[in-house]
């Protein structure tokens, strides 16, 4: 297993253990040289707040830990594509690259209030220079979605 695998699976198993404890099916994990820096999954309902995706909280934690806002250099990985205020954050804190794995058209199906715009279309509306992958690990993230619907007192958002 390459690096690229071990950090989107890292964010999956991020994304299992939110949904294990109440939360979202969502993980993210942020890397820098090879490093990870932070593995975090969504925590909007457990701390009440709509922007504690797992991304925004990725970074917050990546920031605190490396004692800058600049995270040039720094890839995340994410389990869904991130929406358009996740997207943001990371222009904003000059993440070079988003990896991730489900679309948001997968977020919208499972039942989430997701935004319809992707993120080459933010990138490009924009003018952001992060690098996007799209579609990695795909089956893998799109599982966490069925496996979030599974639990009768799942909450979307």
């Amino acid at each position: 297993m390459g690096d690229e695998d071990r950090f989107m699976r890292l964010a999956i198993e991020e994304a299992r253990k939110g949904i294990a404890a109440g939360q979202t099916p969502f993980g993210a994990c942020l890397v820098r040289g090879g490093g990870v820096v932070a593995v975090t999954h969504n925590r909007v309902w457990a701390d009440t707040d709509i922007t504690a995706h797992a991304e925004v909280v990725a970074i917050r934690r990546a920031c605190r830990e490396l004692a800058a806002i600049d995270l040039s250099g720094c890839v995340i990985y994410s389990t869904t594509e991130p929406c358009p205020m996740c997207f943001s954050a990371c222009h904003w804190a000059r993440v070079d690259r988003i990896v991730y794995g489900a679309a948001i058209a997968d977020a919208r199906a499972a039942g989430f209030n997701e935004l319809a715009v992707c993120d080459a279309d933010l990138k490009r509306l924009g003018g952001s220079r992060v690098e996007i992958t799209a579609g990695f690990l795909r089956d893998e993230c799109v599982e966490l979605f069925r496996q979030w619907q599974s639990n009768p007192a799942r909450r979307a958002y």
